[in-house]
């Protein structure tokens, strides 16, 4: 076999992309006669150029699967086992189109940019999103620097956020700050804030939720907490109450880990799904009362925010040729904006 493991050279944020469906990328039937053996290993003399290491940090992702069953990075194969390695994208080639699409730039210099994504934009081109990215309006806007050629798929991104998730995300211009801001947010010294509105009311003003986030071992397509460690990565949510409103709450999340979306697992786990969020059972009516009046009030609420309430406010990080520290803000976009004073106003005439 020739093929290998790809390498990803950006960070996945807590809300990247990966609800989408999953693609086989390898696929291994193991022979009638081998005896057993641990699957790192199996795969290490199979797949060139793949480390044990990345290979087990596949396995701890939920990207290798056994009889289309995820293993763990200790399973040991036996005979005629179809061992498989999928990844959220596609084995395939994507061109990068440049397009004439408009970009919300809070701030650009000649080693990155800072971009407000509008919720709806996918980052990158992926199955079923090969047009209308941030990557193809930047390949517009930047279409005259080395790094934005036509076959890479993620030129300048060091991080991403979700489709439906809005937010501040730093673009690198050049190869030298690519990686410096790449190894920033792998060494998770960059600092990053979030604002979501969640169901519930929290018991603490402050807190912090940790636990292991990997893909759920039944349905691929969302995330779930492994307390236990024995699955999934490290992950670290710190979070401050900053408004009560009645049945949900505004939070600020600071992220001391970037896991495939920890805000959104984490908070489903402490039972505080993000508002109106699908994957994660926010878009059910959670808290409150049974009045119709209250359930036709949610549902509007749902209405002007079709999508969960996340946004990426703040970023900040060294400077990849001055060193010095820089931090950017963002403004919360107008559908999060209005649902929140929806909650405000009604928590306000309950009170009255």
């Amino acid at each position: 076999m020739t093929s290998q493991i790809p390498e990803e050279n950006y960070n996945i944020d807590e809300d990247s992309e990966s609800n989408q469906e999953q693609f086989e990328h390898f696929r291994i039937v193991v022979d009638p006669g081998q005896k057993a053996l641990r699957i790192d290993k199996f795969l290490v003399d199979r797949i060139q150029n793949a480390s044990r290491n990345k290979i087990q940090e596949a396995a701890d992702n939920g990207n290798i699967l056994v009889n289309n069953s995820v293993a763990k990075r200790n399973y040991k194969v036996k005979p005629n086992d179809i061992v498989t390695i999928v990844l959220s994208y596609p084995p395939r080639e994507i061109e990068i189109i440049a397009e004439d699409i408009p970009l919300n730039i809070v701030y650009e210099d000649d080693a990155f940019l800072i971009v407000n994504k509008n919720p709806g934009m996918v980052v990158h081109p992926s199955y079923g999103h090969y047009s209308g990215t941030l990557i193809n309006a930047l390949a517009y806007h930047l279409k005259d620097l080395p790094l934005f050629n036509s076959q890479d798929p993620r030129p300048g991104l060091v991080h991403r956020i979700d489709k439906d998730t809005s937010g501040i995300l730093v673009i690198a211009k050049t190869e030298e700050a690519k990686t410096k801001l790449g190894l920033q947010f792998f060494n998770k010294t960059s600092d990053r804030k979030y604002r979501a509105l969640v169901w519930g009311n929290m018991e603490e003003n402050e807190g912090t939720i940790t636990g292991h986030i990997g893909r759920n071992l039944k349905n691929r397509k969302v995330m779930d907490v492994f307390p236990n460690g024995e699955y999934g990565k490290h992950a670290v949510t710190h979070y401050r109450v900053l408004e009560r409103l009645g049945y949900v709450n505004l939070v600020e999340c600071v992220l001391e880990t970037g896991r495939t979306h920890q805000i959104r697992a984490h908070f489903k786990h402490i039972g505080h799904p993000l508002f109106n969020d699908a994957h994660y059972g926010g878009n059910q009516i959670l808290k409150g009362t049974t009045f119709t009046k209250y359930k036709q009030f949610v549902q509007n609420c749902f209405k002007i925010c079709p999508r969960q309430a996340l946004h990426a406010k703040t970023l900040g990080f060294i400077h990849p040729a001055t060193d010095k520290y820089v931090s950017f803000d963002s403004e919360i976009p107008e559908d999060m904006a209005a649902l929140i004073q929806k909650w405000r106003e009604y928590t306000s005439n309950r009170e009255d």
